[in-house]
């Protein structure tokens, strides 16, 4: 089974609201949160998650691309994420991060940037509920897929059994049978989503 996670990226943020009820049919709303610093881009903040939270019941998956996200955490819980991700190659020590967000009673999961191996997680497998492979560079949304790093979800779950195992990049109809070939889990989705004629169907058509 692979669950679909649309990316709110993608959304048209002129009608946040009714974008989230294009995709009442997926498994959770993916929520980039960007800096300006550890990515060239800015994109929303506690704010406008709060302002979501009672539009829909999807679970909400926070993907925190900040450098240093230590400060945000809390905040982001309270706005209601329900799994938060910070990535490895952040500036806070990715143990201390982990520890933090597993405190508010979220889930915990770190982002791989494309060149980054899955040794980078050390030990903290077991203290993680999700990875990220990221199979763009992070920071803008409808870019094409790097396949290479697909090779990381067989190490994941050879090296952390049971971890849910999530691809974001450049995630389609065409490439979506190779994420799901590779053993991913979640599937992240924007533009594909959220610029399909009928969202519905491209949910259910990534999702088999």
């Amino acid at each position: 089974m692979v669950y679909i996670a649309p990316s709110l990226l993608a959304a048209d943020f002129s009608a946040l609201d009714r974008e989230v009820a294009k995709i009442k049919r997926a498994d959770m709303l993916h929520v980039d949160i960007m800096d300006g610093h550890f990515v060239p881009n800015i994109s929303i903040g506690p704010a406008v998650v709060a302002a979501l939270r009672d539009k829909t019941q999807l679970p909400f998956d926070v993907h925190l691309m900040l450098e240093n996200p230590m400060n945000y955490i809390e905040a982001f819980r309270k706005a209601g994420a329900d799994t938060i991700t910070v990535h490895v190659e952040c500036k806070e020590p990715a143990q201390e991060l982990i520890a933090a967000i597993r405190a508010t009673g979220a889930k915990a999961g770190l982002a791989l940037s494309p060149e980054t191996p899955v040794s980078a997680i050390g030990d903290w497998g077991s203290q993680l509920s999700q990875v990220t492979v990221m199979t763009v560079n992070p920071g803008f949304g409808g870019q094409t897929m790097m396949i290479d790093p697909l090779r990381k979800i067989f190490q994941l779950k050879s090296q952390f059994p049971g971890l849910l195992v999530e691809v974001d990049g450049g995630v389609n109809l065409q490439t979506a049978p190779l994420c799901k070939a590779a053993g991913a889990d979640i599937l992240v989705a924007g533009t594909s989503v959220f610029q399909a004629e009928d969202p519905y169907l491209e949910i259910r058509c990534l999702a088999i």
